[in-house]
């Protein structure tokens, strides 16, 4: 199978993906973060009442268009316990913040607005407007109203509104659940002491740490040896979990130790690409085992990083109705690039910006996909598409933001 370019092996897998479909209803304590799967109605109305915004006098504002009014106050109203009666003319009321405007008044007077008197009497010091300082019943939203509709990612502000409307639960979308495979001998957990020739594996936290924050839900399924039948094994857990997503890490190739993909497709994976014209990941494998997506990843830490970015992120936001993150930018060089070869380049790189705010790009020297260290310390990917030019610098390009908040 020859070198595919990205953007065609991107098109390719999501033309592949099916969004979710299935719904859960969960407490507002646990939908953060999740996906809205109906529209969502309230229930009530709110305000539920002409309410008060401010401590103060409520009373009729024709009678109290010029200071020096002077008003008798008949009772108060407090939130959660109104004044029962009628303001007449001449009358006010104290009320505080959220309390019903009582019947017959239109307008509140601010209390530093009111100068005390004896008998319980207040004068006016200010001028008073209808409708001054009440919010009106309805304001906010009204019985019946659709204030959160489907696909609404829910945050802090979303579960907020949806407990003023009186929902205790909200509809949403199931998480994607992805199950993820690391495989080779010379891989030991981290905290275990490594043999002579192993090392740690440490792609399944990053590629775990990736899904989740896609609202993904997560199968380890551990390091498993380079042997078929404890890989068929791994992959038979995965199915039985009900993965929508299954990710192998290394193994994906053809060499004598490399299985995984032999022994998915005996376990009948259509596969539907492999080998990626791209600098760090050449060795992606994309295919389908039933209902399940297979992504098998390479074992170099960088390029399965990389792989997950381009091909991963997008298949978990679509399947999970999310949007998805944006890590695209333009930038200036810092310093010259070579020109590119037949493969698209990801080149890791430090981003900073000029005296004008305008972002400016460098990429680090070494570029090795075993090294994480400097991967840790980019900011970004430095996008090079096949058979791009030299490039001095100050000249633009295209870039791929690690962390897109950051800058």
């Amino acid at each position: 199978m020859s070198l595919i370019a990205v953007e065609e092996a991107q098109a390719r897998l999501q033309s592949a993906i099916r969004p979710i479909t299935e719904t859960e209803y969960l407490s507002l304590h646990d939908c953060d973060g999740r996906v809205l799967s109906a529209d969502v109605a309230s229930r009530l109305t709110q305000p539920p009442f002409d309410a008060s915004a401010m401590d103060g006098y409520a009373l009729k504002a024709d009678e109290a268009t010029e200071p020096g009014a002077v008003l008798r106050v008949i009772g108060e109203s407090a939130a959660g316990r109104g004044f029962a009666g009628t303001v007449q003319r001449g009358e006010a009321v104290r009320i505080f913040t959220g309390a019903p405007v009582p019947q017959g008044a239109d307008s509140v007077l601010l209390q530093e607005d009111a100068e005390k008197l004896e008998g319980g009497q207040i004068r006016t010091t200010f001028p008073v407007t209808m409708g001054r300082h009440i919010r009106p019943r309805g304001q906010d939203f009204r019985e019946g109203d659709t204030t959160l509709t489907a696909g609404t990612l829910v945050d802090f502000t979303r579960i907020t509104l949806a407990a003023a409307m009186n929902h205790a639960a909200l509809p949403v979308y199931r998480k994607p659940r992805v199950a993820i495979i690391a495989t080779g001998d010379e891989l030991v957990s981290p905290g275990d002491r490594p043999g002579a020739h192993q090392i740690i594996g440490s792609n399944t936290f990053g590629i775990a740490a990736m899904a989740r924050a896609l609202g993904a839900e997560i199968i380890d399924l551990g390091i498993v040896g380079d042997d078929r039948v404890v890989i068929a094994g791994a992959i038979a857990k995965a199915e039985a979990a009900k993965a929508d997503v299954v990710v192998t890490l290394g193994g994906a190739s053809v060499g004598d130790h490399d299985l995984v993909q032999s022994t998915l497709l005996a376990a009948g994976m259509v596969l539907d690409f492999w080998k990626i014209a791209m600098r760090p990941g050449k060795p992606l494998m994309v295919g389908k085992l039933g209902d399940m997506h297979v992504l098998g990843l390479p074992g170099n830490p960088v390029s399965s990083m990389v792989c997950g970015l381009l091909f991963l992120e997008p298949l978990l936001a679509t399947m999970g109705h999310r949007p998805l993150p944006d890590r695209m930018a333009i930038a200036r060089l810092a310093a010259p690039l070579a020109a590119n070869d037949r493969r698209q380049d990801y080149l890791r790189a430090r981003l900073s910006k000029d005296t004008a705010g305008d972002l400016l790009v460098q990429s680090f020297g070494k570029q090795d996909s075993s090294m994480m260290n400097i991967f840790a310390q980019s900011d970004c990917l430095i996008i090079r598409p096949p058979h791009a030019p030299a490039l001095e610098a100050g000249a633009t390009c295209s870039i791929l933001k690690l962390r897109p908040s950051s800058f």
